[in-house]
């Protein structure tokens, strides 16, 4: 098995027109989603991220902060996966419910590196 980050991009505001219910809706096909990957030992992790922040770079000593609501997608959520390639990775993200409750959705898949080639050094495994 390898891993992969599945990185949740979606419109900042993409929600705030859902009625409480449709809310509700979604939230409960995550939690199916979640609960299968779990069942079928894919889930190593996963949570939404609030739609705020800070996004931080220094250019030349230089440090810039930019606040989330400048940006009108963000990332709100992961899923830490394990898949046996970038094929199943891929099948599993097109479950996401992101997909079925919006069209703004999109998934960033990346396989996660777990040793350096060059160096032979070895990420620690926290899990």
């Amino acid at each position: 098995m390898k891993e992969f980050m599945l990185l949740i991009r979606n419109e900042i505001d993409h929600h705030a027109s859902w009625s409480e219910e449709y809310h509700l809706q979604f939230l409960n096909k995550c939690k199916e989603y979640i609960d299968d990957l779990t069942a079928d030992c894919k889930l190593k992790s996963a949570q939404p991220l609030l739609r705020e922040g800070i996004i931080l770079s220094n250019s030349s000593g230089e440090w810039k902060e930019k606040y989330f609501v400048e940006s009108k997608e963000v990332i709100v959520g992961y899923y830490h996966i394990n898949a046996a390639d970038i094929d199943e990775a891929i099948k599993i993200a097109k479950g996401n419910p992101e997909f079925q409750f919006g069209n703004t959705a999109r998934i960033e898949i990346r396989p996660i590196k777990i040793k350096e080639e060059n160096t032979s050094f070895v990420y620690p495994d926290k899990n």
